[in-house]
This record gives structure tokens, C-alpha cells and sequence, in this order.
């Protein structure tokens, strides 16, 4: 039995190469590619597997590039649940450039899916017997899917009981809300567009938060800052998080990172506030990491040791 389900409707391989100089009208000579499972709840799926919680991913997959998004994802021991769409599914392109450290990320819209096939994702979670403790919702909507269509999942979870953590952003988002959430992981500037206007200081910020909790249908709020870390809000309780200092390379998938351990921590019946310092120190270790790569879950022990207060 999966105390967690991920969703995620648009899956990625994220390719990741190296190159000396990024120029225009030239040939990029770029060292051998690397290859990554890509998608938010996928990457949530396999950060929380290198911590030891098996959790069950869905997905739609379609053309050559979804068999090899399957032998990687086997290769990380995912319990996987693919359903067939007639697209391809996307490769994205991750340059980084070794001699000024900065990355280039180009990302791919993904196939369009029909309604059969949109439809037939959200049958999947319905047909997990029994209903999963935790629904994780990530990453954005391929064309062909209604905006909806995250608000159809949160009331599948709130019919069944489950817990959905869902981290999206725009109209999607918007219309979840109104069916309720468990818990929300916005960037800052997700949440800046969430309320209206972009947050720039923190005693704002915690006023917005708080605001945003009390009207909205979301029990948690976990608000990624980046480098400064996290800060969360429940309807009776708040905090924030620092990150431990890192030598950064690289930040993809460090929001997804904080996210699994989060849950990670919450399946385990820890409170928010902990789960929340663990979830940081999960992402910090991920972004120490080059290209597309996660975490080593050691790395994400001996930070989450050095983060030795949860400021309230």
C-alpha cells in the first residue's frame, strides 16, 4: 500500500549537458548528456523514494521518449502507473555554461492530450484502492487539459479523505482552491501572483499568508524562498525556516525536493513545523547537486541536523 500518490500530467526527461560558452550562430560543443525523470510529481515520487517512502506515480506517457522515461524511473524502484496518450512525451534542455556557472533551461510545452486521455489519468487515482493517504499534485497542465482539472482532483481527495498537496500555479490553481486543500507550496513569486501583488518584505509576507489561509480552502501554507528557506502558516500556528548555507549548483527540482520532505515528515506524524525544516534541508542538499540530479538523502540528514531552530 502507497501512503502517497503523485500526479503529475506533464512528465519530462530532462536533458542536461555542458558547454564552455553559450553563443549564437555557432556549433556548442557540449560534453556527453545526461539524462533525468522530470515533472513535478515525478520528482517528488523520486525524492521521496531516496528517503525510503514508497509512493505510487501517475502519469501519461506516449512516444519513444516514454520508454526511456520508464527505464529511468524503474532504475530508482518507482512503482509506476503510465497511461497511454498518443503525443510524445516532452524532453526538456538544460545547458550549463562552465565558464560563468550559469544554466540555461529550455522547457517544452508537451503533447496535447485529449479529453479520453486527461480523463483516463484522473480515473487511475480514482481506482487506487484503498484511497492513498496523500495526493500529490505538481507541475504545470499540457495543453488539451481544462483548467479544472486540479479542482477535480481535490474533490475526488476531499470525497475520499485524502490529504492533497498540490504546487501549481494561475487559473488551475485558482480553481482548486475552491474546492479545498491540504497544504500549498508556492514559490514567492507564485505567491506574489497568488494574492495580487509581488511580496518583497517579510512582516508583509506573513500578514499575507496568514490572510490567504484564513479565506482560502488550504490548511498549509509552505511558501519556498529560495536560499532564505521557507516559511509556512497553518490556521493556528506559523514559522519560518531558514536554509543552511550551500554552495549552489544547481536548482532544478529543489522545490519538488522541498515538498517530498515535507511529506516525508507528515506521513510520519511529525507537525508542520518540523516537517517544514526537513523539506528545507532536503532542498538544500538537492541544490548542492549539478544539472537535474536530486539529493543524497545523507547530504539532506547532516543539513537538516545544522537547521537547529524553527523561527516562529
Amino acid at each position: 500500500m502507497s501512503y502517497v500518490v503523485t500526479l503529475t500530467m506533464n512528465p519530462a526527461i530532462d536533458e542536461s549537458a555542458t558547454v564552455d560558452h553559450v553563443v549564437s550562430e555557432r556549433k556548442l560543443r557540449c560534453d556527453q548528456p545526461r539524462w533525468e525523470p522530470g515533472g513535478g510529481g515525478i520528482n517528488v515520487s523520486r525524492a521521496l523514494a531516496r528517503l525510503g517512502e514508497p509512493s505510487l506515480t501517475i502519469y501519461p506517457a506516449g512516444g519513444v521518449a516514454a520508454d526511456l522515461l520508464r527505464t529511468l524511473l524503474e532504475r530508482e524502484g518507482l512503482t509506476l502507473c503510465p497511461t497511454p496518450i498518443a503525443g510524445q512525451t516532452r524532453i526538456n534542455l538544460n545547458v550549463s555554461e562552465r565558464t560563468s556557472g550559469h544554466q540555461y533551461r529550455f522547457v517544452f510545452p508537451g503533447p496535447v492530450l485529449g479529453e479520453d486521455e486527461w480523463e483516463l489519468c484522473l480515473r487511475a487515482l480514482m481506482e487506487v484502492d484503498p484511497p492513498p493517504r496523500y495526493v500529490v499534485a505538481s507541475g504545470s497542465l499540457p495543453p488539451g487539459v481544462p483548467e479544472d482539472f486540479w479542482a477535480r482532483v481535490a474533490a475526488y481527495c476531499r470525497r475520499v479523505g485524502a490529504r492533497l498537496a498540490l504546487d501549481a500555479s494561475g487559473e488551475p490553481l485558482k480553481r482548486a482552491l475552491a474546492e479545498g486543500l491540504f497544504l500549498l507550496k508556492p514559490s514567492l513569486r507564485e505567491f506574489g501572483d497568488l494574492v495580487g501583488a509581488p511580496v518583497t518584505d517579510e512582516p508583509r509576507l506573513r500578514e499575507e499568508a496568514r490572510g490567504f489561509v484564513g479565506r482560502s480552502g488550504c490548511q498549509a501554507l509552505v511558501v519556498s524562498l529560495g536560499a532564505a528557506g521557507a516559511l509556512w502558516v497553518s490556521p493556528t500556528e506559523e514559522g519560518k525556516v531558514s536554509a543552511p548555507a550551500v554552495l549552489a549548483a544547481g536548482s532544478v527540482g529543489a522545490g519538488d525536493c522541498l515538498l517530498a520532505g515535507v511529506l516525508f515528515f507528515l506521513v510520519r506524524g511529525h507537525p508542520l513545523g518540523e516537517a517544514v525544516r526537513f523539506g528545507v534541508a532536503v532542498a538544500a542538499a538537492g541544490v548542492r547537486n549539478p544539472g537535474t540530479e536530486l539529493f543524497r538523502p545523507e547530504d539532506a540528514w547532516k543539513l537538516y541536523e545544522q537547521i537547529s531552530e524553527v523561527y516562529a
